[in-house]
Formats: structure tokens, sequence, C-alpha cells
């Protein structure tokens, strides 16, 4: 930066060079220090190519609308870590843009989501095998995804375990199936739950071929106790079975694994919390695809049982006809502020060709606990 000068011979004399110098000096100066502002605050660098763009939450109204996610989200896992929330949602046999299995979101605030990639790295070179439901959970520093792996023969699942160091993987399946006492060939949905006392339970869905004349065939939960996070006890036990006709799936369903032909129930997608000192399975029942899907529940007083008090309807979340679809298979999660429950569910689009994500929150009353929903009308934010 330069300065003219001014102080010619004629007409100011010296006192003129003189005030001349000094502004020099004063200029000079100041250049100097914006010089060093400069560099002891250095532009922000760039994020490296392999993180996702920072979430940015920038709210104008205290509503939200579902969907919270208009994506493809089935089965929503979703978890809270250090603040930020992650969401894990179905691919079925399809792979995310980064060549892995499950779509990671995150947000912060329950209603902005941001769309991370993929969680799990292929177990599998195999096209044709579809993975289901994925639940993830934290233990000891290390977040374990627990899924359902299989599809190519029919009714035939095996639940699968994978781990990572961050929520936002990679996850690395560990090699072993997680074995129902029974050896059961269909096993789905799997939902890991920590006691008070630092015990793990699994809670997942399994075919029943047995019935009679108070309890209909078909998938329904079970739990077992964990050894440790990648092994199962082999104690499992019954949590609920099919008992009421809203839950029906499909009726003369012909399965030719089994050799026969069920009025076949759906009891599915466990999601287990303590409240008040008891235990709270809940569960999704009958098609997905049909109106007749929707959560229930039912509760006791030990993580293994027995439960008791399925209801005869869908008592905590069900469709609404014309308007919801199909709503189920959640995750209950505290709001950012810890004072409020949310469920985090999916629901069909009104084409049913993708199950978005919604959100709505869990209350408790003198009848047990109710999901405030389905809303597709503004709502509060969490």
């Amino acid at each position: 930066m330069s300065m003219n000068e001014h102080n010619k011979s004629s007409g100011f004399g010296q006192d003129f060079a003189l005030l001349a110098t000094c502004w020099a000096t004063v200029l000079a100066l100041v250049v100097v220090l914006c010089g060093c502002s400069s560099r002891n605050k250095p532009a922000k660098e760039p994020e490296p190519a392999s993180k996702p763009a920072p979430i940015e939450v920038k709210r104008t109204s205290p509503t939200y609308m579902n969907p919270v996610y208009p994506g493809s989200m089935p089965d929503p896992s979703v978890i809270r870590y250090q603040g930020v929330y992650y969401a894990f949602g179905t691919t079925g046999n399809q792979r995310t843009q980064d060549g892995r299995i499950f779509t990671l979101l995150r947000s912060k605030n329950l209603v902005s989501w941001h769309r991370v990639g993929g969680a799990l790295l292929p177990p599998s070179d195999d096209p044709r095998v579809q993975y289901w439901a994925p639940e993830v959970t934290l233990n000891d520093g290390m977040f374990y995804l627990y899924y359902a792996m299989g599809g190519i023969e029919p009714e035939k699942f095996e639940l699968r375990v994978a781990t990572s160091v961050s929520p936002e993987g990679p996850f690395v399946d560990n090699g072993q199936k997680l074995g129902d006492c029974e050896s059961n060939r269909f096993t789905i949905d799997p939902f890991p739950f920590r006691d008070t006392d630092g015990k793990w339970y699994m809670f997942y869905a399994r075919n029943f071929t047995n019935y009679d004349a108070t309890t209909h065939p078909g998938t329904a939960i079970a739990v077992d106790r964990l050894l440790d996070m990648t092994k199962l006890a082999g104690e499992c036990t019954v949590v609920v079975r099919a008992k009421h006709d809203w839950t029906l799936y499909q009726a003369n369903r012909r399965m030719d694994v089994y050799d026969a032909t069920f009025d076949w129930h759906t009891i599915e997608g466990p999601c287990v919390i303590r409240h008040g000192g008891k235990y709270y399975c809940f569960f999704s029942g009958s098609n997905y695809q049909t109106t007749r899907y929707g959560v229930d529940y039912v509760v006791a007083d030990n993580p293994m049982g027995p439960y008791t008090g399925e209801g005869d309807q869908p008592r905590v979340l069900r469709s609404l006809d014309a308007r919801v679809r199909g709503p189920g298979h959640h995750s209950i999660v505290p709001g950012p502020h810890g004072h409020s429950e949310w469920f985090v569910y999916h629901a069909w689009d009104p084409n049913m060709r993708v199950r978005w994500m919604c959100i709505d929150k869990l209350v408790w009353t003198r009848d047990g606990p109710r999901c405030e929903g389905p809303t597709w009308q503004p709502r509060p934010l969490p």
C-alpha cells in the first residue's frame, strides 16, 4: 500500500513535510497490524473429501411435518451419540452409492436429516442376498450393528452382527451368525436391550408353525440372553404370539418349506424400553402392505418375561385410511432436550413405492403407552 506525497517546497514548507511523515508512519503500522490479524485467523480448512458435508440445522418454523425423511427408509433404527442422531434403514439387496448396505442418516434435532451414505460392508458377493432391519447399539466404546441376512431360500434368514468404532461405519460382519436356540430357519428383526444391571438381552422375531385354539401360527417374538455382544445363551423364551385377528398377514398361505397351508399371522419389529420398573416390548403386527399394520405392546416385570397384555388391536400406532398407511417397525429415542420420548417409524408414501421415515411423540397414559400419531400436519418441534 502506498501514499501520495504532497510536501512540495512551496506553500507548506517543513511543517507539512513533518506531518506527512507522521501519517505515513501511522498507515504503515496499520498495514502491519492487519497483516498479523489475518495470519492469526487463517481461512477454515475444507472438509476432507471422505467426510460428509457438515449438518446445518436452520429452522424458520417452530413446527415439523411428516415425513421427516421422504426417501426410502424402512425399519428405521435410531441411536443418539454425542448429541447427534444416527438412523439406519433397510436396503434389501440394493447398495448405497458407496457400495455399502443400509442407508445411514444423521441429524441434530430428529427433523432435519442428512444422508451420510451406507453403514455395512457387504459380507457376501451374491447380489441376491437380502439384508433387513438393522439395529445399532453401543457398548464399551464399540458400535454393534445387528441385522437379518438371507432371502435366497424360502423363509430362510439368520441374525448377524457387525462392528465399527464409529457410528458412521464402516461396519464389518464378524463372520458368525447369532443362532436361535431351536435352530429356527427364519429369524429376523434383532433388537439388543441393556438392563439397568448391565446385562444384555436379544429380542427377535422367528417363525412358529405350531398353534392351538387360542394361538395362531406365524412370525412372533422371542428373547434370549446375550453372553457377550456376539453370542446368545441358547435360552430363548417366547415373548408374544399372535392371538388376535388384527395380526393376520395372509389367509390360506401355502408354505411349501413347511409342507402346509396356514392362516399366517405376523408379529415383528420388537422395540423394548424400561418404564416405571416394568419392561415394555413394543411390536408391529399384521401385513406391512395393508392398513391393518400397526404397533402394540406387551409388558413384564423381567426382561425374560413372562409378558402379558397383548391388545386386540394396534393400540399404540395404527394406519389412517387415505392418510397414513402401514406405520410401524420403530425406534424410541429421547428428544433433543431430553424431556420427551419419540417414535421414529416408517410409513408408506401415497403411491406405495417407498416407506418414508416419520416421527411422533410417545406419551404415557393411564391406559398405557400411546403414540401421538401418525400425523401428517404441522406439529411442534421435538
